[in-house]
C-alpha cells in the first residue's frame, strides 16, 4: 500500500497533456506534495511521508519520484484542472 491508499506510487509520474487514471488516483498526493514543496520541506521528510522512502538510502530514487510527481503537480495546478473542470461539465 502507498502513502496514498491502495494504489501504488510509480518511480515516475504521468507525461503530458491527458489526465490519467494515475493522476486521478493520486490527485491528494499531487496537493500534498505541491504544498509540502512550497513550504519548503525537506526531501528527506517528503519522500519518507508521502512516498514512503528513505531518501539516504535511496537518494537518486527519492529525488526522481520527487521531481517527477512535482512537476505533475505543478502541471495539475497549471493545466490539469481545467481538463478537470471540462470532464465535470461534459
Amino acid at each position: 500500500m502507498s502513502a496514498t491508499g491502495t494504489t501504488p506510487i510509480s518511480d515516475l509520474a504521468p507525461q503530458g497533456d491527458d489526465l490519467t487514471d494515475y493522476d486521478h488516483a493520486h490527485m491528494t498526493l499531487y496537493l500534498r506534495l505541491f504544498d509540502a514543496a512550497e513550504s519548503g520541506a525537506s526531501l528527506q521528510e517528503i519522500s519518507q511521508i508521502l512516498f514512503g522512502i528513505d531518501a539516504d538510502k535511496e537518494p537518486e530514487r527519492a529525488r526522481k519520484i520527487y521531481d517527477s510527481h512535482l512537476a505533475r503537480a505543478r502541471w495539475m495546478t497549471e493545466h490539469g484542472y481545467r481538463k478537470l473542470l471540462e470532464a465535470g461539465n461534459g
